[in-house]
């Protein structure tokens, strides 16, 4: 399906954008924004201006439209407190190249006024509006008892290694997008993104590629070993524990990507590098496979779901383990958000680095980490703490934080 784009000019950054977007959906009493920041399909930014998203709304095929949404972590799914699945369609979308904005229909109606006004480079971008955030660290035992187990099923010869996940809880004074706006300003992450309806908002922080389809060509870069921000990252190259983790779910993404790819098409084009993170540095490796015309998007995500990265090797067991050594459904957390555009391209996150913020304003944020035969649980502990530090002690510009 083709799509016209009309040349906007220069703009504001996304997040004012968004801001804007937001304030003029309200003012008209229609649905509000979505937006993917960062790196998306080549691009630093793809909004939505105004798109319903409703439970059930799975990623299609070939959308008559842009498809935003996320798909939730498919176990305990009844117990979480936002839908499985949230997406919707909208037939018109900005997008941001870093010093131009565009906007693109499949209707090929030129940009509505409003949506034109609210990328206009003349006016003053107004702050995000005040918000505190009051989190609740999890409790450390019940996470030790799980990686304990899992070192037991290491040894045992039950899985190789699986990703053990706890989670903070907190509150939320304000409203999500400005949360988001805060936060993606302040942190860059490379894949950030905002969702938001009458369910809930889920305002994603994340650094991580789990499914990036353009044509036939798709990667996956997964993520594992990390070290503060504040630690040479080299440091993770010479560490047995997280060079071999990540090593192992390469294989299993390699594995996972085999199932829909052309046969001898599946290769490794990034292996072990350092990446900085909010907060952290992680070794990342990119998985990349050629798959035919026919596979769609629910084929991917079949072959593929959930994110090798956020459960373990091999994957059928150790999410059957992880079920029982968590103490929390992790919901939307490790599960997927994204974009998939008209022609079938998509563009999908590993849901980390995640706010989950349900109608009444209480908040999940989720972290985790792989644990392998080196494991020390204390450090697994520590590296938890690293992982959500950047996101707890965010602010908004100008206000104190209240602290954990």
């Amino acid at each position: 399906m083709t799509h016209a784009a009309e040349d906007l000019g220069p703009g504001p950054e996304p997040v004012d954008v968004l801001g804007r977007l937001h304030d003029a959906t309200r003012r008209a009493g229609v649905p509000g924004p979505a937006a993917v920041i960062g790196d998306w399909l080549g691009h630093a930014a793809i909004l939505a201006p105004s798109i319903r998203l409703d439970a059930g709304v799975a990623p299609p095929d070939r959308p008559r439209g842009w498809w935003f949404g996320h798909v939730s972590f498919p176990d305990r799914v009844a117990e979480a407190a936002l839908p499985a699945t949230v997406g919707g369609v909208t037939d018109g979308v900005l997008v941001f190249d870093g010093d131009r904005w565009s906007y693109r229909s499949v209707t090929a109606m030129p940009c509505p006024e409003w949506i034109r006004a609210c990328v206009t480079p003349t006016r003053a971008a107004d702050p995000p509006r005040p918000w505190t955030t009051a989190w609740t660290a999890p409790p450390r035992a019940p996470h030790r008892e799980a990686v304990a187990a899992c070192l037991d099923a290491i040894i045992a010869g039950e899985v190789y290694q699986a990703c053990i996940c706890t989670r903070y809880r907190g509150e939320l004074t304000g409203a999500a997008v400005d949360l988001a706006r805060s936060g993606i300003a302040a942190l860059a992450p490379r894949k950030a993104a905002f969702l938001s309806g009458t369910w809930g908002s889920v305002v994603s922080f994340s650094p991580e590629t789990f499914l990036r389809r353009t044509g036939d060509d798709v990667v996956s870069s997964p993520i594992k070993g990390t070290v503060p921000a504040s630690t040479d990252p080299t440091v993770l190259l010479t560490s047995i524990k997280d060079v071999a983790e990540n090593i192992m779910i390469v294989d299993l993404v390699r594995n996972d990507l085999g199932r829909v790819a052309v046969a001898g098409s599946v290769t490794v084009p990034e292996l072990l590098v350092t990446r900085p993170a909010p907060g952290v540095w992680h070794l990342v490796s990119t998985v990349a496979a050629r798959v035919p015309p026919q596979v769609g998007t629910g084929d991917l995500l079949d072959a593929t779901f959930p994110p090798g990265s956020v459960t373990g090797a091999p994957k059928l067991r150790a999410r059957e383990l992880l079920r029982r050594w968590e103490t929390d459904a992790r919901g939307v957390y490790c599960g997927a958000i994204g974009v998939v555009e008209p022609d079938g391209d998509l563009d999908l996150n590993v849901a980390i680095r995640t706010v989950e913020i349900a109608p009444d304003n209480t908040m999940h944020l989720g972290v985790g980490g792989g644990i392998t035969i080196d494991s020390d649980p204390d450090r697994e502990w520590q590296e938890c703490l690293d992982k959500a530090a950047s996101i707890v002690s965010l602010e908004h510009p100008g206000l104190g934080h209240p602290g954990v």
